[in-house]
């Protein structure tokens, strides 16, 4: 079996292919005992996230045990089930978010985090679907969420969530600003529900959302870039307004003044869509249910920008990590 795998934290240059790595197997996890093994899936897609970067180099929140190998979320075909498993059985096509493991030829999922694919979706689109619209459905439904009528800026709305956030918040009758880096990125953005843009290169957040919104402000920033781009954000919104903060793409983490929130009644919620599958799976699970059926009455339409061969796996994580990509990375395996 093919697999692509880290001996060491020390990036995408000391990855490599190994052509003769181990089947998994149904296995337990030691980790508070935990079922991880239930499905064997035969990989024919694997969607490539910014956290696939983050733990090759050691900075994800979680270390995997070394070696392992790469890969959160993946689309296939159910080659076996563990005796217990009640929901699958083997031939069925299916995508799935898993730990690890996923830039290989086969893998193995919890049953929780298996979900069935529709008939009308090819497996580039399966593999690139579950993390992003998992997370932009549940943190835009959870919490403090989207209304109708609401005015959502979305940051990097050209990536592979922000791109879903901005489809998602139009399917719940939001008003959306998209920002992004270039005329490209915003083009993409638009073409996906955004009401408005905003370059981030070339123009000032808050002042073209103060523009766009009659002074006003947004409701809702939903914010996966982090930086300067938070702080513009604070600047943004509206008197009793909220920030969700989904992760920190620039590569800065902010350190939010109190004060400000205080002053501007801001409630800034974090959304970590990994933490959720663990406190609320069966929240999660009527998530994902939601987005596939908006996904087969068209309401939602997954975009991959770039697919690459499983051999060519470091230059599908230099795109992403470059951010010539929008939407989905894919590699076909």
């Amino acid at each position: 079996m093919r697999a692509v795998v880290a001996s060491s934290f020390e990036g995408v240059d000391k990855l490599t292919l190994v052509e003769t790595a181990p089947v998994p197997t149904f296995n337990t996890s030691p980790e508070q005992g935990r079922a991880w093994g239930d499905v064997h899936i035969r990989v024919h897609a694997a969607g490539i996230n910014f956290a696939d970067l983050l733990m090759v180099e050691g900075k994800y929140q979680v270390k995997p045990p070394l070696p392992f190998t790469p890969g959160m979320e993946i689309a296939g075909e159910i080659i076996a089930v563990a005796p217990h498993v009640t929901r699958f059985k083997p031939g069925q096509r299916v995508m799935a978010i898993i730990a690890h493991g996923g830039f290989a030829e086969e893998t193995i999922a919890p049953e929780a985090n298996v979900y069935p694919i529709p008939d009308s979706m090819d497996w580039v689109s399966a593999a690139g679907f579950p993390i992003a619209y998992g997370t932009s459905g549940d943190a835009l439904m959870r919490g403090p969420g989207l209304n109708k009528g609401d005015v959502l800026l979305v940051h990097g709305a050209a990536g592979g969530v922000g791109l879903t956030a901005v489809q998602v918040a139009k399917r719940l009758g939001a008003t959306v600003i998209a920002t992004a880096g270039g005329a490209d990125k915003l083009a993409i953005a638009k073409s996906n529900g955004a009401d408005h843009l905003i370059d981030y290169r070339t123009e000032d957040i808050r002042q073209r959302v103060k523009a766009l919104t009659g002074g006003r402000g947004a409701d809702v920033v939903y914010d996966p870039v982090g930086g300067d781009v938070f702080t513009a954000s604070l600047r943004s919104v509206v008197q009793g307004g909220r920030i969700i903060v989904i992760g920190f793409a620039s590569g800065d983490i902010p350190q939010i003044p109190a004060n400000i929130i205080m002053v501007k009644n801001v409630t800034v919620a974090g959304y970590y869509f990994g933490g959720w599958r663990v406190l609320d799976p069966e929240g999660v699970r009527i998530t994902m249910e939601t987005m596939l059926a908006w996904y087969t009455a068209g309401d939602i339409t997954p975009h991959a920008s770039h697919t690459f061969a499983l051999k060519d796996y470091a230059e599908a994580l230099q795109t992403l990590k470059s951010r010539a990509s929008t939407g989905k990375v894919v590699l076909t395996i």
